[in-house]
């Protein structure tokens, strides 16, 4: 790495100017609130844990419900900063667990284009490429719908394996 201070210079320098602030804020603010809503309106099939912040690259949270607990797994939805899309990822208490169902979800279609397993997950599916912050209800709508939808078809899949 270069210099460390150089990089905390350029860092600070984003701060001051306060976009970075805002932008990083509001975005935790709804992850925050869709978790909220999500409660709300599925945790008769889910339940949800905290929300987690990463390290400027993720948001999520986890949800899960019995089967998934019996299995170790539970899904994250995540709001990928870098790449600014949400995704739900399937993921394993333990390493062993990631690598057990890496190893019987590796050619299927949440996993198509990967030949290795993700860093963090089973599996990551991309739900909103490009959301459209301006119309946060909409977004909401839509990425509870492909959630809903998505992990219902990898909870199938998985009960069907067993």
């Amino acid at each position: 790495m270069e210099n460390l201070n150089k990089y905390v210079s350029i860092y600070k320098e984003q701060l001051k100017k306060g976009d970075i602030l805002i932008a990083y804020n509001e975005l935790v603010k709804f992850v925050m609130k869709l978790r909220v809503d999500f409660i709300k309106r599925l945790s008769d099939e889910y339940s949800f844990a905290g929300i987690l912040h990463g390290y400027m690259d993720y948001t999520y949270f986890y949800y899960s419900n019995d089967f998934l607990k019996s299995k170790n797994l539970k899904f994250g939805l995540v709001l990928n900063h870098l790449e600014m899309r949400f995704e739900i990822w399937l993921l394993g208490n333990t390493i062993p667990i990631q690598k057990k169902y890496w190893e019987l979800l590796k050619t299927t279609k949440w996993n198509q284009g990967n030949t290795e397993m993700p860093k963090y997950s089973i599996s990551e599916t991309i739900l909103v490429e490009d959301p459209d912050f301006n119309d946060l209800s909409t977004l909401t709508e839509l990425i509870e719908s492909k959630m809903s939808k998505v992990s219902d078809e990898i909870l199938d899949y998985l009960k069907k394996i067993d």
